[in-house]
Order: structure tokens, then C-alpha cells, then sequence
């Protein structure tokens, strides 16, 4: 049996459809129940839903062959897994924001509240740039209009959140989409299980961008 971990919300929503097109049975994820553990009809897949930021965590251990998350979550975590390919959805970039008109001052260690600390600190390392992180678990945009930070970095989908915060970005950092990933062992000992697996979101994706 495959053991499939994908996220809960609206990226799992996403990833149901793309395996439903793909001829594996998710009809147990349409069901309105609180069933964490559920099962394809045929025995051949179990699905585990999870928090998308503990997806790699559970294929890293071994809890689940292969899962689907977003890049930004694989960043951050550094977990040793196998990032096998991009799915084409779940399209955002990772940008640096700020209140509009913004002017940096390059004499102070700069001050940035994100979701995304070692993102963070990574980019502005390659740019030798002294940083103070303010780490918080939501309403980023908050931060600079309260002078807690003075720009953030965060996932900006439209920008209609910044633009409604009269925040604007400076800076992108990189492109995010959902990605599939496996387990080091599970590659080696299921690769019977998983390349079909691969083949048919291949498959699925070359006739959506066909249509």
C-alpha cells in the first residue's frame, strides 16, 4: 500500500482534484467526516491529512511514502526528502514588503516580521545584509504598519492584502507551487508504487496544458 500524506484546506482541495483526474480514488476526501486516515476502494493508496507544514514531516519519518506541499514549507523546514516534481499549482512568490514610499536605512540592522525566519535569513545572508527577525504565526502585514518591523516577508498570492494595508513589495525572493516529494527508503522499496504515481501527474498535467 502507497501511503500518501497531503494537506488539509484549500491546497488539499487542489490535490484531490489533480489525483481524482489522475485515476486515484479520492472519493473518501468528498465525504464530510473528520476522518484523518482514509483509504482508497481497491486497498492501494491510504491517504494521510495532515497540517501542510507537517507533510514533510511525516515523509521525511517514513509515516508516509510520498505527500504533496508547497515549496515555501520544504524552504523552511530543510528536511531530507526527495522533491520529485513541481505540480503547477498553488502558483505564489516569496517577497519582501513594505509600507509604501519605504526608504531602508542601511546604517541599522534591518527589521523583518515573518512566518518564514530561516527563508529570511538565508536571503538576506546572500545579500550580507544584518537582519533582526520578528517571528509571528499570522496577520504579517500588522508588523510594519505598527513599527514592530520595518518590512516583511511573506507568500503574496494577488498583492491585494498588501495593497489593502498600503503595504507594496520590494523584493521577490522566488516562485512557490505545490510540489511532490518522497521518502529516501520509500524510492528504493516502492518505486514500484510510486513511478506510476509520477507518471500519471505527468500525464494529467501535459493534457491540462494541451486544453
Amino acid at each position: 500500500m502507497l501511503n500518501i500524506a497531503l494537506p488539509k484546506g484549500r491546497l488539499g482541495d487542489k490535490v484531490y482534484k489533480l489525483f481524482s483526474a489522475c485515476g486515484y480514488d479520492c472519493s473518501a476526501m468528498e465525504r464530510d467526516d473528520r476522518r484523518l486516515v482514509l483509504r482508497d476502494e481497491d486497498g492501494r493508496v491510504q491517504y494521510l491529512l495532515v497540517k501542510p507544514s507537517d507533510v514533510p514531516i511525516y515523509v521525511e519519518h517514513g509515516a508516509a511514502d510520498v505527500g504533496v506541499v508547497g515549496k515555501d514549507v520544504l524552504l523552511e523546514g530543510g528536511n531530507d526528502v526527495y522533491e520529485l516534481m513541481d505540480l503547477g499549482f498553488g502558483v505564489c512568490h516569496m517577497c519582501v514588503a513594505a509600507p509604501v514610499g519605504f526608504r531602508e536605512d542601511l546604517g541599522a540592522p534591518l527589521r523583518v516580521a515573518t512566518k518564514y525566519p530561516a527563508i529570511a535569513r538565508r536571503h538576506y545572508a546572500g545579500k550580507s545584509r544584518e537582519i533582526e527577525v520578528i517571528k509571528l504565526n499570522g496577520s504579517i502585514e500588522l508588523a510594519p504598519i505598527l513599527g514592530l518591523s520595518d518590512v516583511i516577508v511573506d507568500i503574496v498570492e494577488t498583492g491585494s492584502t498588501l495593497r489593502q494595508n498600503h503595504l507594496e513589495i520590494i523584493e521577490t525572493i522566488l516562485p512557490i507551487s505545490a510540489r511532490l516529494i518522497a521518502n529516501k527508503a520509500a524510492m528504493k522499496f516502492k518505486s514500484g508504487e510510486i513511478n506510476p504515481l509520477i507518471t500519471a501527474l505527468r500525464g494529467c498535467m501535459q493534457e491540462e496544458e494541451k486544453a
